[in-house]
């Protein structure tokens, strides 16, 4: 029987995923009418939410065709280089990742230290990114939401001080914030919803690996 917290992946996956391009490339996703003639006797358009798989018929079917298509093309590095105006930038700025960074982690009783221990990231690199000389990229910032437990408006900031935010066209990002909203942490099932949707390249530190 699938578990409880995968069909709540799927169900908020379909409520929320939102690339309408690759959603209607589905075979027999059934294109919703989004133009309408209102009251007034206008043309009116509809929300795009209407194009989301939780509006069709047969969604069960239409998502178990789209993950088969899924592969994870969002890899990246564990971090990106600063230019020399990024940097004096910096040393001005109150809000960067390397100094937020620590309040955050202060959140949930955790320690730059530490945290470095939970990600697949060369200790040198992530002491760099810790003392800003290199920023984090995107994958990393997630990964370091799920290891140590973040909660939402903490990841949106760290991910906003870098440039980044979560988006609903993105499969990562989607699955992503469920687990944080959920607060499913538990490595097996953290790890059972990325594989569901075949999310393999966040540097997360396995004890296996």
């Amino acid at each position: 029987m699938e578990q409880a917290f995968l069909h709540a992946l799927d169900e908020y996956f379909c409520a929320h995923y939102s690339d309408y391009v690759r959603l209607s490339a589905i075979e027999g996703y059934v294109m919703p009418n989004v133009l309408y003639v209102g009251a007034d006797g206008n043309i009116a358009r509809r929300d795009s939410t209407c194009m989301r798989l939780d509006r069709q018929a047969a969604k069960t079917e239409l998502l178990a065709r789209f993950k088969e298509g899924l592969a994870d093309t969002s890899f990246t590095f564990s971090f990106c280089f600063r230019t020399l105006r990024d940097k004096l930038r910096d040393v001005r700025d109150k809000q960067t990742f390397s100094k937020v960074l620590p309040g955050v982690l202060a959140h949930v009783s955790e320690t730059v230290e530490r945290a470095g221990e939970y990600l697949a990231v060369e200790p040198r690199f992530w002491q760099k990114i810790v003392r800003g000389k290199l920023y984090p990229e995107k994958n990393t910032v997630l990964a370091l939401a799920l290891t140590c437990r973040l909660q939402l408006t903490d990841v949106q900031l760290l991910l906003a001080v870098c440039g980044y935010s979560l988006c609903d066209d993105d499969v990562r990002d989607v699955v992503v914030r469920y687990l944080i909203e959920q607060q499913i942490f538990n490595p097996a099932m953290r790890d059972a919803c990325l594989a569901e949707y075949k999310l393999d390249c966040l540097p997360i530190r396995r004890e296996n690996a």
